[in-house]
């Protein structure tokens, strides 16, 4: 369980949340919403533990935490990922030491035969006390439901696309069987399948979770409970009940707030007209003096009316004149030790074409993207490319922006001709002003890095966009604004997404099915693979 009292947490100058008291038991599923930027992220990290103290206020925590972070980098690169899964509960060790202590009991030194048996017996009770011989079964069918099969499972985690490195997080985490579980966007890089399972996962959870999601049809399945961060107010508001009743009370409290200030404000009107003529009489200067103080009071014991959340404005760049076919490539093929992601994929992108690529996770879409944007090399074949080609990449794990530099800083970088002022104007349409334009991007939450990223984007007057599931992390209002962008731009774009609305929104005229590299002209028929890929 974990119980939080009269919590204040800040960034900077900022406060985030100030008196928040709230907690989390067996059995409570709660939703915890707000705007991008409002603070979940900030605020599921200190719950915790692992994102430093808060500026006031308690939390106790009892029992295990299994916390999923909204970009999970952890592991080694070298551990398979069955490893990785297995090592919530201690197991690969374990693992590791069973294996190695039967091969040295065949060993013909009675000291190492006697010792290698003692090992032996002491991971066999280990193994039991984590779950026996099954637990290994466990975490297949735990991985295997989140859509990664036995192959993928004996590959190092450094051969895994961006979304096989999140599931094998999911499932390590789901694997842990914690007492609580707080879990960023988990839905993130899953197919239809494998979120459907998740949702009867979480439903039938006996400990307590917390969950921040923009996906709907989960929070209505799922949340009893709603905690809504707000950022105009600094406050957390709860709600004891599930997300449709949360809705409905949400709008019902907005239109109390506004009739009770209504009300207040005409009355305090009231009091202050007759203050002000009091006020021309000297005898009565100090019944004035109270009646204006009471209705100053009257208005400050109100509760603020809910403001509207602001949604930065996207508009992807006029594209930079160019030639017919901007970019090309041939031939290109991508392999990982012996697994081979794809082979002989050749692709012409020509002006204001629009080209989605479709494939099951760990197709190498991700890795298409990275080879066509530079970041990456492929085995064999190669980019050309046409004349005038600026490409603007948009990367899933936010790596176009460097971590240890400050939010203008990331700008000034993509956009060194900028000046100061022009930086901070673009960066304050993405809701950047003030103190957070200096804030380090290593803390921004993922829907801030997602707002980051697409603001290098808009100044790069890039003719070519790669977009790698650009509407990832954002709130339903800032991703109508990608989705809008998409559709408004005017130069070429190769999309990978699971979002079918962004699909919808590119109208593509062309699919590339990954691995196998075929490209074919877009019918709907093709619409239905998207949640699938």
């Amino acid at each position: 369980m974990i119980s939080v009292h009269d919590l204040e947490l800040r960034v900077g100058a900022r406060v985030l949340m100030a008196g928040a008291t709230f907690q989390v038991a067996d059995g409570d599923k709660v939703g915890l919403v707000g705007r991008n930027g409002a603070g979940k992220t900030t605020l599921t990290k200190i719950l915790a533990g692992e994102g430093g103290d808060p500026t006031a206020g308690t939390i106790t925590r009892r029992g295990t935490i299994g916390y999923l972070p909204q970009d999970p980098r952890s592991g080694d690169p070298e551990q398979s990922a069955r490893d990785r899964i297995l090592s919530a509960r201690g197991l690969d060790e374990v693992y590791r030491t069973l294996r190695r202590s039967e091969v040295e009991m065949g060993s013909e030194d009675d000291a190492v035969r006697d010792r290698a048996m003692n090992r032996y017996a002491r991971a066999d009770s280990e193994l039991h006390a984590g779950g026996g011989y099954a637990a290994a079964s466990e975490a297949a069918r735990i991985a295997a439901s989140l859509g990664l099969p036995d192959r993928v499972l004996e590959q190092p985690l450094g051969t895994l696309s961006g979304g096989q490195r999140r599931r094998i997080e999911l499932a390590r985490i789901l694997f842990l069987g914690a007492d609580t579980l707080l879990l960023d966007e988990p839905t993130n890089h899953l197919d239809a399948d494998s979120i459907v399972w998740l949702r009867n996962f979480l439903m039938s959870y006996k400990g307590g979770v917390v969950v921040i999601s923009h996906d709907v049809v989960l929070l209505e399945d799922v949340v009893n409970k709603v905690l809504h961060l707000d950022a105009n107010r600094a406050e957390i508001d709860v709600y004891n009940m599930g997300w449709r009743k949360y809705l409905e009370q949400r709008e019902t409290d907005e239109r109390r707030r506004k009739r009770e200030r209504s009300n207040a404000e005409r009355k305090a009107s009231t009091l202050m007209a007759q203050a002000d003529k009091m006020r021309a009489k000297a005898t009565k200067a100090t019944a004035a003096q109270n009646m204006a103080r009471r209705a100053e009071k009257m208005l400050a014991g109100l509760e603020n009316e809910r403001a509207a959340d602001r949604v930065a404005k996207i508009d992807f760049p006029t594209p930079a004149p160019v030639g017919k076919t901007p970019l090309m490539a041939e031939g290109l093929s991508k392999s990982y030790g012996s697994l081979e992601i794809f082979t002989d994929v050749d692709l012409a992108i020509d002006r204001g074409s629009r080209v989605v690529i479709l494939g099951l996770n760990g197709a190498g879409k991700t890795t298409l993207l990275r080879i066509l944007g530079g970041l990456d090399k492929s085995d064999t074949g190669e980019i050309r490319p046409g004349h005038g080609l600026k490409l603007g990449y948009y990367a899933q794990e936010h790596e176009t922006l460097d971590l240890g530099r400050s939010v203008l800083e990331n700008m000034q970088s993509a956009a060194p001709s900028l000046t100061d002022t022009q930086a901070r104007s673009v960066l304050g349409a993405f809701l950047f002003s003030g103190d957070d334009a200096h804030k380090p991007s290593h803390v921004l939450s993922g829907g801030e890095k997602t707002r980051l990223a697409l603001a290098t984007l808009i100044v790069s007057q890039a003719n070519v966009l790669l977009l790698d599931e650009p509407t990832n992390n954002l709130d339903p209002a800032s991703r109508e604004e990608v989705l809008s962008a998409i559709r408004s731009y005017e130069g070429a774009i190769v999309l990978v997404t699971h979002d079918e609305g962004a699909v919808e929104a590119l109208q593509p005229d062309r699919v590339l099915i990954l691995p196998d590299g075929v490209e074919d002209l877009w019918t709907a028929e093709y619409q239905e693979l998207i949640s699938l890929a």
